[in-house]
């Protein structure tokens, strides 16, 4: 799988993800598919972070990633590590 295929099924996963765990929805929603390269999968959230604050999400994205992963797992049957732009 490459990065435009994901790219191309990506509202599929979303709309998984948001059924599943509406806040890692919201935590993923806006994020760009940087690229995906030996099954990790770079999340850019650089236009998110135009409206920071001082509400982060360190302490809870692990579980938020591991949720991403499994519906893109059910989507493309395909297992992901999910990692960001920092």
């Amino acid at each position: 799988m490459d990065v435009a295929e994901l790219r191309a099924r990506w509202n599929q996963v979303l709309d998984l993800l948001e059924a599943r765990d509406r806040i890692a929805w919201l935590v993923f929603f806006d994020a760009r598919l940087a690229h995906l390269e030996n099954n990790v999968l770079t999340l850019d959230f650089s236009d998110a972070r135009k409206f920071a604050s001082s509400h982060e999400y360190e302490a809870i994205r692990p579980k938020h990633k591991k949720a991403l992963a499994s519906a893109i797992h059910d989507v493309f049957n395909v297992d992901l590590i999910i990692d960001e732009l920092r």
